[in-house]
């Protein structure tokens, strides 16, 4: 009599995908894409790139997995940011977050999401172009967060939502640049401070 078997016949995965993802975020996020060899990625994520692979696919379909834990992680603070009750609380909640993850002393200096592939060869264009797309969808939710503060009057009438969520995350990136080259926290903050003096700015 044959007994049927469920799920598939194999040997366990023997690690914790989870935490091998967490390490492949910050090696993608010290590196950049193309920088991240995969024998950095293995290495760091202690396993075999026979067991990377299983896991998580091809280097781009990690990355892929590896940002939306950024977003979800590191990045995180945008979400709560978006929350505050106010367009100036928002503002400067992003710029706050934005120095405290650029400039942690346990993770790498920067941003994943600004810093991973601003340039690309062709093999990996699609990541860049998964980059500018993650920029995009956070400069629309900043926008459409400070519309909503122009409907309920907490910002003037003639005030442009969508430039004024670009200048507040162009220089939300600007800080992720400056604090991958060096730039120190107080001085950052102190610049996100100066930058949101004279708000509303538009």
């Amino acid at each position: 009599m044959e007994t049927k078997q469920n799920g598939p016949i194999g040997r366990p995965r023997g690690f914790d995908a989870d935490e091998a993802l967490e390490r492949a975020m910050l090696v993608f996020w010290k590196h950049g894409y193309e920088g991240a060899s995969t024998a950095n990625l293995t290495n760091a994520m202690g396993i075999s790139t026979t067991s990377m692979y299983a896991a998580f696919g091809n280097k781009e379909k990690l990355f892929r997995k590896a940002l939306e834990r950024y977003s979800e992680g590191p990045s995180a603070y945008l979400a709560r940011a978006l929350e505050e009750p106010t367009a100036l609380g928002v503002a400067t909640a992003i710029l706050a977050g934005t120095v405290r993850t650029t400039t942690r002393p346990a993770s790498p200096r920067g941003c994943l999401g600004v810093q991973g592939a601003l340039t690309a060869s062709d093999s990996g264009q699609e990541v860049c172009d998964l980059l500018v797309a993650w920029r995009n969808d956070g400069y629309s939710r900043v926008r459409e967060r400070f519309q909503r503060a122009v409907d309920d009057g907490d910002l003037p009438a003639e005030t442009d939502p969508g430039l004024l969520a670009r200048y507040v995350t162009t220089f939300a990136y600007g800080i992720a640049v400056q604090a991958a080259s060096g730039v120190g926290r107080d001085e950052l903050q102190e610049m996100a401070d100066a930058a949101l003096r004279n708000w509303p700015l538009f």
